[in-house]
């Protein structure tokens, strides 16, 4: 990569669930560096951590100790409010489950996390992003009258309506026939492209991770080796 301003940093993380003797390590002392506009694909068996290790850089999962630099910011270090308003200026999240507001429409669903935000003419941009998904005729079609793979496309429009740095994507076809994942995927990473977005991909596929640039390979919530 030519441009080398750090998107991610991870060091020396530790995450650890459940008490006493039914105590897990999840993550075992992970160091990660991740260059801006760089692709990355972590990938592993069930249960080796690269989920949880997605979570803690979104702010979802807190870290027992280390450090989670973001965009050179320390969010461990951030309170709750402002960890949300950074993650809504700086981080999309793409998840297996579209997660989507059944009594909104495909519009509504990319706007009023807009709105709360505080973002101006939130449906115009919300407009937009369905637009460059490929949605312009489903703007006022609920999430019960949209495919699994044009719910998918929302979920990326929402994820990307505030122009975030970083896109995190946790396995974003699991949900999706192979014809649907393979258009998300080519849609994911055609916009990354376009938008220089740092992109990290949880995904069981080998051959979606060997698109992106880089693979990190789990496993017993640690980093076991790397391709490229």
């Amino acid at each position: 990569m030519t441009n080398e301003v750090k998107a991610v940093e991870v060091k020396a993380l530790h995450i650890e669930l459940g008490r006493d003797a039914s105590r897990v390590h999840v993550l075992n002392g992970i160091d990660l560096s991740i260059t801006q506009g760089e692709a990355v694909g972590l990938v592993g068996p069930s249960g080796s951590g690269k989920s949880t290790l997605l979570m803690a850089m979104a702010g979802l999962e807190q870290a027992g100790s280390g450090h989670i630099i973001i965009a050179g910011q320390n969010i461990e270090a951030m309170s709750e409010d402002e960890l949300a308003r950074f993650r809504g200026r700086h981080i999309g999240i793409v998840f297996q489950s579209f997660h989507l507001i059944e009594t909104m429409t495909a519009l509504e669903n990319v706007a009023v996390p807009l709105e709360l935000a505080g973002h101006s003419d939130p449906y115009t941009r919300a407009k937009r992003e369905l637009q460059a998904v490929g949605l312009k005729d489903r703007l006022s079609h609920y999430p019960s009258e949209l495919s699994g793979g044009e719910q998918q496309r929302v979920a990326i429009a929402r994820a990307l309506a505030p122009d975030p740095t970083l896109l995190l994507a946790d396995e974003p076809t699991g949900n999706l026939d192979e014809a649907n994942g393979a258009t998300i995927v080519d849609l994911l990473f055609s916009l990354r492209q376009e938008r220089n977005m740092t992109l990290i991909l949880v995904t069981h596929d080998l051959r979606l991770a060997a698109r992106c640039d880089r693979t990190i390979h789990l496993n017993s919530g640690k980093i076991v080796a790397k391709d490229r």
